[in-house]
Order: structure tokens, then C-alpha cells, then sequence
């Protein structure tokens, strides 16, 4: 720290000492995150990203759904064959949650500080927050849709450096949430529980993995995918804005989505839809 001359000789030993070296953060402890980070693409799947990443959406996850789940997706695809967006919230600009949330449809940003490690998403849910001061569980927490994360940074070959962010996130959840697009649900009491192991691949410092456990009711047991991510090759890269609300055709009224013509006319998406209620508004006659 750069002290002042004017400074009095007490008053300077008082400043200058309240910052030191062993108090800066020592960043090279821990791993190199910096950079821009895409979602890693598996060729030959196409359409909307899923949570396996390796696999198809919906049925073709091979989700461990309990009898009453399956149907509760088998109705969501039913409804989306016909122009509805079933179990998927999503296309209303609401929130994804976690996990979606980790699908990475735009670029992510790691930012480390000793407190907490933030992952910065320009998508819907903005980003995570993820505590590292090793606190403990709050007696009360506040439902989100992304939830309350707390993690540990761990060395895992006694080199003096972190290498692995082993996270544990926690509801009660905003919901409804899905998995993915074709509307692959989460229980509907939103306490799901997720365990992530975040790290570097070891062959390839620029491949991030992001094991994620899913622990939920509407599951038979915990289901575990590797989701994967590839740091951008540009120093400086772009960095998108994505406003969910700008440009979106689609509008909910109730419980029911319409969608908006070129002309800004309101349109059914499910053929027999009927017209929203409009007893409060004057009845044109005919």
C-alpha cells in the first residue's frame, strides 16, 4: 500500500499496517477460471440443450422419474405436440433455476474471492453466488429459484492448491422448474437438494466440468450428469446481452400461453384454444 507523506509517522505505521502482504488474496492457489466459458456441444443431438448434455431431451435423458413423474412429462410432451409449453415455464421469461440454470445458453464468467466464488450467467437467472467463508447452514431460507449454495474448495493431491469447488445447494426452490425445454420436471415441493464437484479437466486446462447430483422426490434415487464447458479461445471476447423480455412473442394470461402475431395480435398456440377471460374489458358488438 502507497502511504501518503504527509501522513504522521503514528498515524502512518496505523494505515500502512492494516494492509499487508499476508492479507492480500493469494490467487494462485487457486484455479485458473478467468476467461469466457461456453457450453460444450455434442454433435448429432440438435434442438434445445439438455441437462445430460450426451443425450436427447425429455424421455431420452433416462431420467430416474418416479411412475407419477413420467406422466407428469409424458403430459408436458402431449401439450407441447400440440403448440402448449407443457412442464417448461421458460419461454414466459421467468427464471430457469437450478439446474437449468446450469445449462449455459450464454456465456459464464467465473469470479473467485475468498468469500465466495460467483458465477456470472447473461441469461435469465443473472448468475449464482456460491459461499466459500465456511459458514454454516441459516435456520430459515428465503425460497429462490436458484437456491442457497455453500461450497468448499478442496486440494485433492497435496500439491498447496485448490483444485475441486465441491458445492451443495439447497431450497425450498421457486418453481415449477425442468431439467430441460421438453419440460422434464423437478418435484413439485421444490426441495430438491444438488451436489456439484467443479473442476478442471486434467488433461485439458480449457474443458471445465461441473458434475451435478440431483437429489429430488420425483426421482427414484440421485441422478448424476458431467456437464462440461469450453473457455473461449478470445482474450477479449464478446459478451452478449440477452434481455428474455425483449423480442418475446409468447404471453401468458392465467394459466394459458398465446402468442403475438406480427401485426401484435393475440393468437392461440394450441388449435381449440379458447380466448382468454375478458369480462372486464367492454365487449366490442357485432
Amino acid at each position: 500500500m502507497l502511504c501518503p507523506k504527509w501522513v504522521g509517522a503514528f498515524a502512518m505505521v496505523a494505515i500502512c499496517t492494516t494492509i499487508s502482504p499476508a492479507q492480500a488474496f493469494d490467487d494462485t492457489k487457486y484455479p485458473n477460471l478467468k476467461g469466457q466459458w461456453n457450453r460444450f456441444i455434442v454433435r448429432g443431438l440438435g434442438g434445445q440443450p439438455s441437462f445430460d448434455q450426451t443425450k436427447p431431451s425429455g424421455f431420452g435423458q433416462e431420467a430416474p422419474l418416479t411412475s407419477e413423474y413420467k406422466t407428469v412429462l409424458e403430459a408436458s410432451l402431449a401439450d407441447q405436440a400440440k403448440g402448449g409449453q407443457g412442464n417448461f415455464t421458460g419461454s414466459g421469461c421467468l427464471a430457469y433455476g437450478m439446474p437449468m440454470i446450469m445449462t449455459g445458453f450464454y456465456p459464464q464468467e467465473y469470479i473467485i474471492t475468498p468469500e465466495a466464488t460467483y458465477i456470472l450467467m447473461y441469461h435469465v437467472d443473472g448468475g449464482r453466488r456460491i459461499f466459500t467463508d465456511g459458514r454454516s447452514w441459516p435456520t430459515e431460507i428465503e425460497a429462490t429459484y436458484t437456491g442457497y449454495s455453500i461450497g468448499k474448495w478442496l486440494d485433492d493431491d497435496g500439491d498447496d492448491r485448490y483444485h475441486v469447488l465441491e458445492v451443495e445447494t439447497r431450497g425450498p426452490f421457486k418453481g415449477p422448474r425442468a431439467y430441460d425445454a421438453s419440460g422434464l420436471p423437478l418435484h413439485h415441493d421444490n426441495q430438491s437438494i444438488f451436489k456439484e464437484r467443479i473442476y478442471l479437466d486434467k488433461s485439458d486446462p480449457n474443458l471445465l466440468h461441473d458434475e451435478i447430483t440431483a437429489i429430488d422426490h420425483a426421482l427414484t434415487r440421485p441422478w448424476t450428469v458431467d456437464k462440461r464447458y469450453r473457455r473461449s479461445a478470445n482474450p477479449q471476447p464478446g459478451w452478449p446481452e440477452y434481455v428474455c423480455a425483449e423480442n418475446n412473442a409468447q404471453v401468458r394470461i392465467g394459466d394459458e400461453y398465446y402468442y403475438l402475431s406480427a401485426e401484435r395480435l393475440l393468437m392461440p398456440t394450441r388449435k381449440d384454444q379458447l380466448p382468454p377471460d375478458l369480462r372486464y374489458f367492454q365487449q366490442q358488438r357485432k
